[in-house]
């Protein structure tokens, strides 16, 4: 017998069919459910690093941010009931975000199945609309058949999370079978016929606009994807939250297709003829809910090109779809040559934004982050909150992994986002912009960044505000907030006790010294670094006060009634 068919516990089959596909680490809170991986990640604790979160909602955030950061699936482990519900937030991110990534689940045994035991749920129908699969394994040597699909699963067509579900008593039984070969993925290219329709409606078109999105780029198809966008002078724009899919440098750069974007931008959007969408679904902040590409029918001709066939037609129908991975539509992309010379698209600046009222002005932060992290690379993450147009207007990024957001909109991702980007490349400098509101959703793993000496920075946008709702609720029922203020912590003082650099910032000419302190400290010691900024709820948008948004609303709402 081989030594890879030795026979040994479901939990050492499953890890070491996980180091055998290339696995760094996992991320896990630990529970009693999945006892025998733990023994096993102990046993191969030189192959296989083990993250201890501390909530099942960041464990699963840091997966899926690995997930994004890599484009193999992150690897995430948590406990039954409880753990597997408390992690369904970056279930539903990874699906949402396109991301690959497997989450186990503990499982209660087979000899208590279906008595509603302690926390036992069948993890196949809670999962079933959020993961691309959910299964469960009930025998140990089907381990390595189960892994390898949920991999294929996870990595191919449009990525996404996968869920298993692990019976205790399965985990603990004695399996002699060989491990399973990593499954390839599969690298589809357009037909010539199709490239030609493709570059056909380029050169017919009057203002052909290039649009970029989805997960699982790599640099090649990147750079091929900007050299064909140079020849054939398209403008580029990048669907919600994927800014580090084209240098935002480049001067053919439009910016994020968002509601916020510059009225600049969105009317070059709106003047577009043709569309070539590529890599994106056709979402809603992409499509500016369903307005500038409608649905069924867009008002303008789309050409999609997407690795799943079910996100082509599902809900903005092309006159041309192609069926192609991002490698390989770039690669075949960079083969095509104009017939004729069109000039470089003019795309106009964005309006430079007014100071912003009060001693703090956060437009000045953000250029200032984007000024001191220019000539170092860096990765700066976001949650969901109006506090992150500060990062996204202001820092031109450029690359893979320089950014990391959910275009989910949940709420406590940027930390956990960037406690997986310090573990994946310890030495770029990682910047975390985190509201209030959103920070104490995972606040707590403040101690996972401390325990791993992870030299992260923290902005800390405190407006004692669940700040964006608050926005909505003044554009629709002005002057009537409700449920929106926060009585905070001293979030500097809960920096320091985790042995981290913590400072408090009201003023703007106190910023940039602050935020060189925080950066060489968390490089020097290796621990995280937080600097709360504290202003008044007033500033709720980098061009707008609250006042001016109720304002308006009233306005709006004279004119309705009169």
């Amino acid at each position: 017998m081989s030594p890879a068919s030795l026979p040994r516990t479901g939990g050492q089959l499953l890890v070491e069919q996980l180091i055998a596909f290339g696995t760094e680490r996992v991320f896990l809170v630990p529970g009693e459910s999945f006892l025998p991986c733990l023994d096993a990640l102990h046993d191969h604790a030189a192959q296989i690093a083990t993250v201890a979160c501390r909530h099942e909602g960041g464990a699963a955030f840091m997966a899926e941010a690995h997930g994004k950061l890599t484009g193999r699936p992150g690897i995430c482990f948590v406990s039954r009931g409880p753990g597997a519900t408390n992690a369904a937030i970056g279930v539903h991110t990874a699906r949402q975000d396109s991301t690959p990534m497997i989450l186990f689940v503990g499982q209660v045994g087979g000899d208590t199945v279906d008595r509603e035991c302690f926390q036992e749920v069948d993890y196949r129908q809670l999962f079933a609309p959020l993961a691309k699969w959910a299964a469960q394994i009930e025998r140990a040597d089907r381990i390595p058949e189960y892994v390898a699909r949920a991999w294929a699963v996870a990595t191919s067509g449009r990525p996404g999370p996968v869920v298993l579900a692990l019976p205790e008593d399965m985990l603990a039984t004695l399996a002699g079978v060989p491990l399973a070969p990593l499954p390839a993925a599969a690298r589809a290219e357009p037909a010539v016929a199709d490239l030609q329709q493709l570059q056909a409606a380029i050169e017919s078109a009057r203002a052909p606009l290039l649009l970029l999105g989805g997960s699982g780029w790599d640099a090649q198809a990147r750079a091929d994807l900007q050299a064909f966008a140079e020849r054939f002078a398209l403008p580029v724009a990048v669907a919600w939250r994927r800014l580090e899919l084209f240098d935002n440098r480049h001067p053919n750069f439009v910016g994020q297709v968002s509601p916020s974007m510059p009225q600049a931008h969105r009317a070059l959007l709106e003047a577009a003829d043709l569309v070539l969408a590529v890599g994106t679904r056709l979402c809603e902040p992409t499509t500016l809910g369903y307005g500038w590409l409608q649905s069924p029918r867009p008002s303008r001709r789309l050409i999609h090109v997407h690795p799943d066939s079910g996100e082509i037609g599902r809900l903005c129908v092309p006159e041309l779809g192609l069926v192609a991975s991002h490698a390989g539509f770039a690669r075949a992309a960079a083969r095509l040559v104009p017939t004729r010379p069109r000039a470089r698209p003019d795309i106009p600046a964005a309006p430079p934004l007014p100071p912003m009222p009060g001693p703090l002005d956060l437009n000045e932060v953000g250029r200032t982050v984007a000024r001191m992290l220019q000539q170092r690379p860096a990765c700066v993450t976001a949650g969901a909150g109006n506090y992150a147009l500060y990062a996204h207007r202001h820092i031109a990024f450029d690359g893979l992994g320089s950014q990391l957001s959910p275009a989910t909109g949940a709420m406590g991702y940027g930390l956990p986002a960037a406690i997986a980007a310090a573990l994946h490349d310890p030495d770029r400098t990682v910047v975390c912009f985190a509201g209030d509101g959103c920070f104490q959703m995972t606040m707590q793993e403040m101690g996972t960044a401390a325990q791993h000496g992870l030299g992260l920075v923290v902005l800390l946008f405190n407006n004692a505000s669940f700040g964006t709702i608050r926005l909505h609720q003044e554009r629709a029922y002005p002057g009537r907030a409700q449920a929106t203020d926060l009585v905070n912590p001293d979030f500097a003082a809960l920096a320091r006790s985790y042995g981290g650099l913590g400072r408090v910032v009201t003023r703007t000419e106190e910023f940039a010294p602050a935020f060189e302190e925080a950066l060489a400290h968390a490089a020097a010691h290796r621990r995280p670094a937080l600097l709360e900024l504290r202003y008044d709820a007033e500033l709720i948008l980098p061009d707008r006060t609250l006042s001016q948004v109720r304002e308006a609303a009233r306005a709006a709402a004279t004119r309705a009634a009169g």
